[in-house]
This record gives C-alpha cells, sequence and structure tokens, in this order.
C-alpha cells in the first residue's frame, strides 16, 4: 500500500537543472560548516564490511542487511552497510585523536526492508560523524551543546540557500527546543510516538527530542534504536535517562515533523552490557568489535548520522526524497506524483 503524502498545491521553487546545482552547493557548504564547528576530518568509509564482526548496524535488530560472497576470499561473507555507527568508533580509535576532535564522511547505505514514502527510500545517503570525548562529556549538557553547534551549521545553510535562490525564505526558529522522550510521553500519553513528534515540531519548529531507544513510563519506546552504540539507559542527572536523541524540524511542504539527524554519547562498557541485557541479546558481546569495547580498547565518542538528501529535501523545499536522488518507485507512485508536479528523477 502507498504510503505517498501529495501536497494539495505543490510547485518546486527550482527547476530540474537548478536543482542539481543547489544539492551540489548546499551538500559542500554544510560539509564545510559541520566540519569547522566540530573540529572534523574527512575520512574515506567503507561500502561494506566483514559479517559477524559486530560492526554492521543492527538498526532495530529486524532489517535484513544486503549481503554478498566474496570469491576470492574463500567465500567469506560481506555485508553492505546499513550505517557506520560503529566502523567510525574504531576509526576514530585507531587514529589516535585526542577529546573535541573527530572525523566526518559520507555513508552510503542500502536498506531494502525499508517502507518507501515520501522521506524514505532504499537508498541512504548520509553524513556520519564521530567525536572523541572524555568522561567529564558524558553528560546531556555536553550533548546539548554539540546539537547547537550542528544546528548553528543548519541556520547557515538556510541563509546561504537564500542568498542563492530568493524564492526559498528563511523560516526555522532563532533556537531549538529541547525535550524529553519520557515527558513527552507523559504529556501526550493518548498519542503515537510520531504524532508527538508532529505535535511538538508544530508548536517550536526545530526540536532534539532526548531519550531514543529506552523504555518510557508506559513501557513502551519512542523509537527503535541498536543496543551497542548510541547510550540510551544512563541517568542524565534530571531524573530522565538517555544521551541521545533525533533532530526534527517541522516541514511546511509535507506538514509534519521531519527528521534530519540522530546521535548520541556512545555506549561505554557498563552502558553496553546493560542494554545487551535489556534487549535480549548479551551473545553480541562475543563479536570482535563488543569484546574490544568491553575490554576498554575503544575511545569514548560521541557521533551521529546527518541525512544529505533529507537535508536538501527540506532547504529547497521538495515533497518528495525522488527529487534529490535516484530511486526505485512503485509505477503508480510515479504516475501520481507526475500528476501532482513533483519530478522523481
Amino acid at each position: 500500500m502507498s504510503k505517498l503524502y501529495l501536497p494539495d498545491i505543490y510547485e518546486s521553487p527550482l527547476g530540474e537543472r537548478e536543482t542539481e546545482h543547489a544539492i551540489s552547493g548546499l551538500k559542500d557548504f554544510f560539509q564545510n560548516e559541520l566540519s569547522t564547528e566540530l573540529n572534523l576530518t574527512r575520512v574515506t568509509a567503507p561500502l561494506f564490511v566483514p559479517a559477524n564482526t559486530g560492526l554492521n548496524d543492527n538498526l532495530n535488530g529486524v532489517e535484513k542487511p544486503v549481503s554478498f560472497n566474496v570469491k576470492d576470499l574463500d567465500g567469506r561473507t560481506m555485508e553492505i552497510v546499513q550505517s557506520l555507527a560503529k566502523w567510525k568508533r574504531v576509526k576514530v580509535t585507531d587514529m589516535n585523536l585526542l577529546p573535541g576532535f573527530g572525523i566526518y564522511t559520507d555513508m552510503n547505505a542500502i536498506r531494502p526492508d525499508e517502507e518507501l514514502d515520501n522521506t524514505h527510500s532504499l537508498y541512504v545517503d548520509q553524513w556520519d560523524w564521530e567525536m572523541c570525548i572524555d568522561q567529564n562529556d558524558r553528560t546531556v549538557m555536553h550533548l546539548k551543546e554539540v546539537v547547537e553547534k550542528i544546528y548553528r551549521c543548519l541556520k547557515r545553510v538556510e541563509f546561504f540557500i537564500y542568498d542563492r535562490y530568493d524564492k526559498i525564505r528563511p523560516f526555522l526558529p532563532s533556537e531549538i527546543k529541547f525535550l524529553y522522550a519520557d515527558d513527552l510521553q507523559r504529556q501526550y500519553p493518548e498519542l503515537s510516538p510520531k504524532q508527538r513528534e508532529f505535535e511538538v515540531c508544530r508548536k517550536y519548529g526545530a526540536v532534539f527530542i532526548i531519550g531514543i531507544g529506552g523504555k518510557l513510563p508506559d513501557g513502551t519506546i519512542h523509537d527503535g534504536r541498536s543496543p551497542d552504540y548510541d547510550d540510551w539507559i544512563t541517568e542524565t542527572g534530571d531524573g530522565h535517562r538517555g544521551l541521545n536523541g533525533d533532530l526534527l524540524v517541522w516541514n511546511p511542504i509535507l506538514q509534519n515533523a521531519f527528521e534530519l539527524s540522530s546521535m548520541g554519547i556512545r555506549v561505554d562498557a557498563e552502558s553496553l552490557h546493560t542494554q545487551l541485557e535489556e534487549r535480549g541479546c548479551l551473545d553480541r558481546e562475543e563479536l570482535p568489535f563488543h569484546k574490544r569495547l568491553l575490554s576498554g580498547g575503544l575511545s569514548l565518542t560521541m557521533g551521529g548520522g546527518i541525512g544529505q538528501s533529507r537535508l536538501c529535501m527540506f532547504f529547497l523545499r521538495k515533497a518528495h526524497i525522488g527529487e534529490i536522488q535516484v530511486g526505485i518507485w512503485s509505477d503508480a507512485d510515479r504516475i501520481e506524483c507526475k500528476k501532482h508536479g513533483i519530478n522523481l528523477l
């Protein structure tokens, strides 16, 4: 069943050629801003990693990665990355970076189990970043400081686009609002997590929801998170749990909440064990990545991902991610998009 959303009135502010130029300029500008703001060095990233090493992202634990066997390596199985959440931590550690410095890279993934709609495709492209921190930085206060830096980058992108395409007017609020997932559950107990995001994004314009993956007061979770990278179990010191979150904005084209990034302070040995135990997957402790982390062989880090096509889609006021990247869509969706002025590449 199609999950396509079709705006009542839609006309892209940019033609196809202008869009391609704008995508290139926006990506170059944003990654330079991000690198400068967070002290990040660009590195090259893998498209695939060996299976059974613990390096690939398990997402919610049900998505099956694309895999293949390598003839020249005795048939060894490789997996297309679903994200670089854990690979980056190994990279930062091996580079022996100091706290306050990190890396960023282009992450390209294939997620065949993704439900296709205006904002989701089989192809995922994002800037993945990871930064070394010390023990004193494993706080919600430090998380908020980094989120504010990233939000400043987003505000500068908004001006960058407006300065070149005056039809695309800025509207992001001057500051981002911090909220906790458990508070939202108490405030809107009758609403689903997605409906709560709708309400707060419409109210504030830009929000960062803290505590994604851990249990809420009613025993549910706000959204899924693998237990072996973000720390969603550690107490924050103010009655909440979780050192991670999602950055969302209000999208006026789609009339909905719109996620641009997820990020967090990563697990240490204690929180890794606790989260694996809660999710019933302690067997992962025998994988090479997890063994190294549990033995203290990995740096303390924080990191996240920022959707490249998502960012371009939002700032260029596009109604469908297929206007930014080439993807596979059903014939029915292509026909409906064309009828409504949505030009899928």
